[in-house]
């Protein structure tokens, strides 16, 4: 996961071209890294996960080291090197890179379990080639080139938008519960009415400190729905983002994904909500301390870019 940290002043590839122009990413110059763009733009205008960005960025990787060719193996044009023969469209709609994206996609969108497989079997299945273990190589490369445009990391754990400022919402939902109100004035963060099962991201790059359960009476356990009765956070993660700053998310289902002295990035999974602990019903309870005082997670997280909905 180490290569999920957030990139500040990254370049958003929805919309209109960048002023100035796409940079260069590593090996991959401004041209080669604005088809890459158009792909992922492609994908997202779909719906399609960012997970789905960095297969098809691997896969023109691959095929066409991010050039439009005009031809290629037998009758194979375009950034997919698809072919008219096979189906995919005539020359010129396979020329354009949109179009080619869009096919792509939508056979992508026909593979069971793509989103989990690993990405050289994704690609295989939609492309056919000759040797498919090869899309495997490009990898990397195109993780780092979707997170650099996009901020997203796009792999099955980290699919969420890190903030300008290297910031997350820890889980998209409504907060049903507010910092500190009048009826609960000893609520020390806010509770945001995630499902159960729910993927809860770190909301900033930072050190696990804890991952533990603290139900009391220890006997409850957290491997089960807590109530009110039940004092403490459940199975929960505290996280250290230096500076004296601190978040903390409790009630998670089950034991957490991730270890204390463990390094975690903006957006990586944490855990998953659930309802364990001093709980009434599924929920992420998530705190922000600093130096050890809570603070509104609402005006912290807004000043952040990374703003708690509300809706």
């Amino acid at each position: 996961m180490g290569s999920h940290a957030p990139q500040t002043g990254a370049v958003t590839p929805v919309g209109a071209r960048p002023p100035g122009g796409y940079p260069r990413i590593g090996r991959w110059d401004p041209t080669q890294v604005g088809n890459a763009a158009i792909i992922i733009t492609v994908g997202a205008r779909r719906g399609v996960p960012a997970r789905g960005w960095v297969i098809a960025v691997a896969t023109a990787m691959q095929e066409s080291s991010l050039q439009n060719l005009p031809g290629g193996d037998r009758d194979s044009v375009g950034l997919f090197q698809q072919r008219p023969s096979q189906g995919w469209g005539t020359p010129a709609q396979l020329l354009d890179p949109i179009y080619a994206a869009t096919k792509f996609y939508a056979k992508l969108a026909t593979i069971p379990g793509w989103q989990t497989m690993p990405l050289a079997e994704a690609a295989q299945a939609v492309q056919n080639s000759g040797d498919g273990s090869l899309y495997a190589d490009d990898e990397a490369d195109a993780r780092t080139v979707v997170q650099r445009l996009t901020g997203i990391a796009g792999t099955p754990n980290c699919d969420v938008a890190v903030g300008p400022r290297g910031w997350v919402a820890p889980v998209n939902a409504r907060i049903v519960s507010g910092y500190r109100t009048p009826d609960r004035p000893n609520h020390q963060g806010v509770d945001l009415g995630a499902a159960r099962g729910t993927n809860i991201h770190a909301a900033a790059a930072g050190t696990v400190t804890i991952a533990e359960c603290n139900v009391k009476p220890a006997s409850h356990g957290c491997d089960r729905n807590g109530n009110t009765e039940i004092k403490g956070c459940g199975w929960y993660v505290q996280l250290d983002h230096g500076a004296g700053v601190s978040t903390v998310y409790c009630h998670m289902l089950r034991k957490p994904s991730v270890a204390v002295g463990q390094r975690v990035t903006a957006g990586q999974k944490l855990g998953i909500v659930g309802s364990s602990g001093n709980s009434s019903g599924d929920h992420l309870h998530y705190e922000v301390l600093v130096h050890g005082v809570a603070t509104d997670p609402v005006v912290w997280m807004r000043a952040r870019e990374a703003p708690l909905s509300i809706a």
